[in-house]
């Protein structure tokens, strides 16, 4: 019989690779987990939890001036930087710290070190040979760089975090939900932004309404926008960027941002000498229950590319430390997964968009557009809110639900329970609203705005 060092390997300290090990610990296997870069992944160092703290900072000058309409006598002087970044990676310290003590109390061993593959169960820990009965790659996505001349001038999302300074004028290229929420932080903190993106309008995938609400929202705020357009070069003059667009549009910035997408972290780990399978993204393929093509070997989190979530990512390594060693099988659901966008004002949506929906049956389609009560005294433009549910006409399920507006995110939360259980456009229709609030309109959508998916229905 073999005898291996550990009954688990996780290479990757993120939210799904310390999810996972400190829960099989707790079911009694010997685990270690190796994090090369920092514990706690992109999401706790140079994702969510340092761009929510930023755009909050943005959030608040909007405030300070709206402040004035409600009768207060506030002098702004300006946004302190450095003040700023010293208080966001104090947090973010303290957060990666717990990630650490957490698998130490869980009686975890660690590895502050590189892992890769040297067979199927051995891997290399930076220069230590170690055995394990299951690995599980957990290593996460990493920022993806356009291939054009001069984009080594350029900046990528994590780069946000290490500036000593607010870039005077910036070009955001791409239009994901980074994008937009990089333009958002940049533009809140008083710099000068442009978009530049491949598409009519940004937020690929998500419901049209919101991507047509957001394209006003952004351009409400000064942004500028450039549709339709791609880098096809940078090049540096004296102290700042030029951008050669594909429209032969050229553009001057102090600093340029890809954030057009990531990619898995799978480059240099081995996986060819483990015999671990990828696509042609370089992301591991897996069956329905994470494993690889070598049974004994796992994948989770944002190295799959499937629904790149810090919360489905500790949601699916928690379930596999079950199913490996709780002896209580079991899947994390992919579907109905909410999620949000922290532009401004915030994106939220959970389930079907309507043109998904519709490819499915017919649906009635309820939206709402109306300013929030407090930019009716603001005035303030790009503030407007966006409500907007799919409903099944068949039966009467609500299959999505979308919004932009404030607060969207904390309201979606308690809409995404509702959704995942079934609840139909009655339920929604006999639930009273707390009043005044905008969250309110979801159980007030009276009259249907139209519907989709007949046509299709029909053939």
């Amino acid at each position: 019989m073999t005898t291996y060092d550990f009954d688990l390997f996780v290479i990757g300290g993120g939210s799904a690779g310390v999810r996972l090990g400190r829960i099989s610990a707790g079911h009694g296997a010997r685990v270690a987990v190796a994090e090369e870069r920092f514990w706690g992944g992109t999401c706790v160092n140079v994702g969510c939890v340092p761009k929510k703290i930023m755009v909050n900072a943005a959030e608040y000058g909007a405030w300070a001036e709206d402040a004035a309409a409600f009768g207060w006598n506030l002098e702004n002087h300006g946004h302190d930087w450095g003040r700023l970044a010293a208080a966001r990676d104090a947090e973010v310290a303290r957060l990666s710290g717990i990630y650490g003590k957490l698998l130490a109390g869980a009686g975890v061993t660690s590895f502050d070190a590189r892992a890769t593959f040297i067979d199927a169960h051995t891997l290399d820990v930076g220069g230590q040979r170690v055995t394990a009965e299951r690995i599980v790659i957990a290593t996460g996505g990493t920022p993806h760089r356009l291939d054009i001349p001069g984009q080594e001038l350029a900046l990528v999302s994590d780069d946000l975090f290490t500036l000593k300074a607010l870039p005077r004028r910036s070009l955001v290229i791409g239009a994901g939900y980074i994008a937009v929420e990089f333009a958002t932080i940049l533009r809140g903190l008083g710099g000068e932004v442009e978009l530049v993106y491949r598409a009519p309008t940004p937020l690929r995938g998500f419901d049209e309404d919101i991507r047509t609400a957001a394209v006003e929202a952004l351009v409400g705020q000064g942004m500028v926008l450039n549709p339709d357009a791609s880098p096809v070069r940078i090049g540096k003059v004296e102290d700042h960027l030029m951008v050669t667009l594909s429209n032969s549009g050229i553009r001057e910035a102090d600093a340029v941002f890809f954030c057009t997408g990531r990619t898995a972290n799978t480059q240099g780990l081995g996986l060819d000498k483990a015999g671990v399978r990828t696509d042609a993204a370089g992301a591991v393929i897996v069956d329905d229950d994470h494993r690889t093509s070598i049974p004994h070997i796992y994948a989770i989190g944002d190295v799959i590319d499937r629904v790149n979530l810090t919360p489905m990512a500790t949601a699916v390594g928690h379930a596999l430390a079950d199913t490996l060693f709780g002896n209580n099988p079991r899947r994390a659901n992919y579907e109905n997964v909410a999620t949000a966008v922290f532009m401004s004002p915030p994106i939220a949506t959970v389930g079907l968009t309507e043109t998904d929906a519709a490819r499915i049956g017919p649906v009635d389609i309820y939206v709402s557009r109306f300013t929030p009560l407090r930019h009716t005294i603001s005035k303030r433009e790009g503030r407007k809110a966006l409500m907007k549910l799919v409903v099944c006409q068949r039966t009467q399920k609500v299959l999505g639900a979308h919004m932009l507006g404030e607060d969207s995110a904390e309201i979606m939360q308690g809409i995404g329970i509702a959704i995942g259980m079934g609840a139909t456009k009655q339920d929604f229709d006999r639930t009273i609203g707390i009043h005044p609030t905008a969250a309110e309109e979801f159980v007030t959508l009276r009259t249907r705005t139209r519907e989709a998916g007949v046509a299709q229905a029909a053939q």
